[in-house]
């Protein structure tokens, strides 16, 4: 994502949030509202495609034949931080690669938002013009997800613990939105923010 000087380029806003907070929902209500929304979890299935000859060569035993399970790769690598560690040093290079070249087709817009779980934990806030976080109590987190998933309370605890902090994202964010109550609450609060974004795509931008 390279920035020329006095180049008119879309303001690029992180969507970023732990487990279960609600992002895909923030992400959802985006896009309804005109809002081109990339989402890195699709560009990791594209990854994981790209680069499945590598994934069967480290993690042979999340393979049934030539299909990998997600599942089963996930159970692998959030029990074993050296496993996870190698996971993501094979896929995040060609996420990011597929994630700027979505970006380069995107003419004419003015804010652009990136859905990236682990924007914090791979340093992508450098590279974006702000970041909005979605928050929520951990417990509701847990059962929202378990709800929709399958996975275990302690399988959803692992991948938390797996990600940063959610009131570490929410000190490094530039906005926060609290997803405890309706989704009403949550539109309305998503429309203010969506104004402050607004402002800033308005102001003149720069170099880098």
């Amino acid at each position: 994502m390279e920035r020329s000087q006095g180049t008119k380029h879309p303001l690029i806003i992180g969507l970023t949030g732990n487990i279960g907070s609600g992002k895909s929902t923030v992400a959802r209500l985006l896009r309804a509202w005109g809002y081109p929304v990339l989402d890195a979890d699709e560009l990791a299935k594209r990854a994981r495609e790209n680069k499945k000859a590598e994934l069967k060569r480290l993690f042979p035993e999340a393979f049934q034949e030539e299909e990998l399970d997600p599942r089963a790769l996930g159970r692998l690598v959030f029990s074993d931080p050296e496993r996870l560690k190698a996971l993501e040093a094979l896929l995040h290079p060609e996420i990011r690669r597929l994630l700027e070249e979505e970006l380069r087709g995107l003419k004419g817009e003015r804010v652009v938002f990136l859905e990236i779980p682990l924007l914090f934990e791979k340093g992508w806030e450098g590279r974006l013009d702000g970041v909005l976080v979605v928050t929520a109590p951990l417990e509701l987190r847990l059962e929202r997800v378990m709800a929709r998933s399958g996975l275990s309370r302690e399988e959803v605890l692992a991948r938390e613990q797996a990600q940063m902090p959610e009131a570490e994202k929410a000190r490094r964010a530039d906005w926060v939105l609290e997803n405890r109550g309706s989704l009403e609450e949550l539109e309305e609060n998503l429309r203010a923010i969506l104004r402050a974004i607004e402002a800033q795509a308005d102001r003149p931008r720069g170099g880098p």
